[in-house]
């Protein structure tokens, strides 16, 4: 059993993390006809919890339940994963990045977010609203702009042959790799 809880708690390599998500979105099409992605679990909360007349929200949201159900399980694994199998060592970076952001004040690098960005005293700051608040903001209208999110246009709509998928990734990693090398590094100075 220490040898299974040894296993799960340590990173999986690419080749076998990889074929397993991308064995999910078959598995949902032959089970129900099923498209794989996330983004759209806030429209059926929305749907099922706000009694109003909105269009966006005027649509049989029942017949997606299994949706939420996928999304709690996540919450719910993530949940268990991190009190259970989550290791107490530092995350492993190369030392170059170490050093650049210990030149941002980013020196404690225990869990998967820098507590020294992400936390409540931050979410005050100008620097915390921007990435907490306003990043949160870009990312959800981003989202429903591009008509879903990374995992359903990379994964389900590239697997599908989608171009407007195809189109949807490169400008997610095009946008990513713009805000990581010039726009984050601006938001980490403030």
């Amino acid at each position: 059993m220490k040898e299974l809880l040894d296993a799960l708690s340590n990173p999986w390599p690419w080749y076998i993390v990889g074929p397993l998500i991308g064995l999910t979105v078959p598995l949902l099409l032959v089970l129900g006809n099923k498209p794989f992605g996330i983004s759209s679990t806030l429209r059926h909360i929305c749907a099922a919890c706000v009694p109003m007349d909105i269009p966006f929200f005027q649509y049989p949201w029942r017949k997606e339940i299994w949706n939420l159900l996928f999304v709690v399980g996540i919450f719910m694994g993530a949940i268990i994963a991190t009190t259970t199998l989550s290791s107490q060592e530092p995350v492993q970076v190369t030392d170059e990045l170490r050093a650049e952001l210990a030149a941002y004040g980013i020196t404690d690098m225990k869990g998967l977010v820098p507590k020294d960005l992400f936390n409540l005293h931050n979410l005050f700051t100008l620097k915390g609203f921007i990435l907490m608040i306003a990043g949160g903001f870009l990312v959800g209208f981003g989202t429903r702009y591009a008509g879903g999110c990374t995992s359903g246009h990379a994964i389900t709509g590239l697997s599908n042959l989608q171009w407007p998928s195809l189109i949807a990734t490169i400008c997610f990693m095009i946008g990513g790799i713009v805000v990581a090398n010039f726009v984050l590094p601006y938001i980490l100075r403030l």
